[in-house]
């Protein structure tokens, strides 16, 4: 059974750094594309990062040069390093994984393209 499970969440500053942890169980984290989402009350669900089998990853504009998506095959976990949090980054994240190892969507932020689902970690970050 494949089965995410994020962690790290919490409450921090403005300025502030969280590394949230998505732990795999049923598939290897480096044989699908893999990334992270966010969702804040009233907007939609929204790309954040990526990271490909190859390792290549992809960001949406308004964290580029704050976070850092990663993998540790051994320890089959996902990770999202967050620096320089503002309030804008406030948000329930998700880990997510596509199902396709021959995906022509590898760099995708679109959430439609993921198949397994993590249960979310809550981030808030306060001024």
């Amino acid at each position: 059974q494949v089965q995410l499970v994020e962690s790290g969440g919490g409450s921090v500053q403005t300025g502030g750094s969280l590394r949230l942890s998505c732990a795999a169980s049923g598939f290897s984290v480096s044989t699908y594309s893999m990334g992270w989402f966010r969702q804040a009350p009233g907007k939609q669900r929204q790309g954040v990062a990526t990271i490909d089998p190859d390792g290549a990853t992809n960001f949406v504009n308004s964290v580029k040069g704050r976070f850092t998506i990663s993998r540790d095959n051994a320890k089959n976990t996902l990770y999202l390093e967050m620096n320089s949090l503002n309030v804008e980054d406030t948000a329930m994240y998700y880990c997510a994984s596509q199902a396709n190892k021959f995906s022509p969507w590898r760099q995708s932020l679109n959430p439609v393209r993921y198949e397994y689902w993590g249960q979310g970690t809550q981030v808030t970050v306060s001024s």
